[in-house]
């Protein structure tokens, strides 16, 4: 594992427990604003909703534990668009010749290959990765085929290596909604274990209470489910918005590559 990756290994762990810490935070200042609620009116209060707030057995909820899941999928979508802003920024730094007149030789390409390694904090961003791959193919070859579909595989390569950074994002994505759905299930059953409890149909006032008790009850487990599609889609938008800037500025160092660099060579008869 390069550096960087090293890095960034290390960066996702700091911003997962600091997520995990703002999550633990959000939940126990909602919990002081929100007080629980022992009446079985009928009336779905939004705390119990979104935290199931007079569960019995809160903190330790299935909607507390789909929160911090949300917060720990925000740290990793945070760490995603540092990395392709860092990516994107690597473009600015003019690694390569950018003259309209400029041809590369092969005796060309030892001093931007030395400084590309020279820089070791940045040697290992796309652009640079590739730039050392296209010439050091190019050094051995002679030629711009062969660089040129370096380049491409490379690129290719790349991309995937992209995607596969998004599987924890996309494990996120499917946890909070299968959480939901637990929860869900759980409160159904709940509830339906309180509804054996019937009391006598002659007395209105306890019925009133029962069937308040029972659909409130209901609709919070429903609600469990709908919390969770929220969060899933907030982080799904979230996710394509992330990959979509690092797929662009991989597109945006081959560019470059192929403009300033596999364009410009010059095969020496």
């Amino acid at each position: 594992m390069n550096p960087l990756e090293l890095d960034e290994q290390k960066t996702r762990v700091i911003t997962a427990l600091g997520a995990l810490l703002v999550a633990l935070v959000f939940i126990g200042i909602c919990s002081f604003l929100t007080p629980a609620s022992s009446a079985a009116t009928g009336e779905i209060r939004i705390p119990d909703v979104l935290f199931d707030r007079s569960n019995g057995l809160y903190p330790f909820t299935i909607q507390n534990v789909m929160w911090v899941m949300f917060f720990i999928g925000l740290g990793e979508l945070w760490v995603r668009y540092a990395r392709a802003s860092r990516e994107a920024q690597q473009l600015r730094f003019n690694i390569l010749p950018e003259g309209d007149d400029t041809m590369l030789r092969a005796k060309d390409l030892v001093p931007i290959f030395q400084t590309i390694i020279e820089r070791k904090q940045s040697r290992h961003f796309f652009v640079q990765r590739l730039a050392q791959r296209v010439i050091l193919q190019f050094q051995s070859s002679r030629s711009i085929d062969q660089a040129n579909s370096l380049l491409n595989s490379s690129m290719e390569l790349m991309q995937h290596e992209i995607d596969l950074k998004y599987n924890m994002l996309r494990y996120l994505v499917w946890l909070i909604p299968t959480l939901g759905f637990i929860g869900t299930v759980i409160g159904i059953a709940l509830a339906l274990s309180d509804a054996s409890s019937m009391p006598d149909v002659s007395n209105s006032d306890a019925i009133r209470v029962w069937l308040g008790g029972l659909t409130t009850k209901l609709g919070i487990a429903f609600n469990t489910t709908l919390v969770a599609l929220i969060m899933s889609a907030i982080l799904v938008f979230l996710l394509h918005i992330d990959q979509g800037r690092e797929e662009m500025a991989l597109n945006g160092a081959g560019q470059y590559c192929i403009d300033n660099l596999v364009n410009r060579l010059y095969e020496e008869k």
